[in-house]
């Protein structure tokens, strides 16, 4: 069985219930759905909803739901935050072994927030040459700066932030999610 802690975050998924109008609502403003599955069986499950998977950084080593979520045919998109660059290339070489053709790496920092200095975006041209795929820039900062480096100086080719609408949300008070008015100039 898990720790208490495993056990809490069980409420924090999406319930399966919610995806057909999440993913209808998305391709009807023509915005990419996708999730995270956090177990083998909701690669399948998450199939007919999502354009992508997303892979968190903390489970870039787990072999089989990588080569689970290559044998789709779908793309992915996978954090790096929590892995060596070993690490990260051989989560890549499995990707390309199970077949994936299309995938993106996301350099981010596991702090939340992520202090502007610590955020290490050298890294994004590190991974790309060391691994040969695309590489975009998952934010925990909270700094426009620091995406408009990521992209303008360091090439990300994909950013992904944490969005809160109203400063309710679980994840808000850990200080890396934005806002829309913070966001939207960006």
């Amino acid at each position: 069985s898990s720790s208490a802690e495993h056990r809490k975050r069980e409420n924090w998924e999406l319930p399966i219930e919610f995806l057909p109008e999440l993913s209808h609502r998305c391709r009807l403003r023509g915005i990419q759905f996708a999730c995270t599955p956090f177990y083998i069986a909701a690669v399948d499950e998450l199939f007919q909803f999502v354009d992508f998977y997303k892979i968190a950084s903390y489970e870039l080593l787990w072999k089989d739901l990588l080569v689970a979520c290559a044998k789709t045919g779908k793309p992915v998109v996978l954090s790096t935050g929590m892995a060596t660059l070993d690490e990260v290339c051989y989560a890549t070489d499995i990707l390309r072994n199970a077949g994936c053709t299309n995938f993106m790496l996301l350099h981010c920092i596991s702090c939340y927030p992520s202090p502007p200095n610590e955020c290490n975006l050298a890294a994004i041209k590190r991974i790309r040459q060391a691994c040969n795929c695309p590489v975009g820039w998952s934010d925990h900062s909270v700094n426009a700066a620091v995406i408009y480096r990521a992209v303008f100086r360091w090439g990300a080719e994909m950013i992904e932030f944490h969005l809160d609408l109203d400063e309710k949300g679980a994840e808000y008070l850990s200080g890396h999610c934005w806002l829309p008015e913070q966001i939207t100039p960006v």
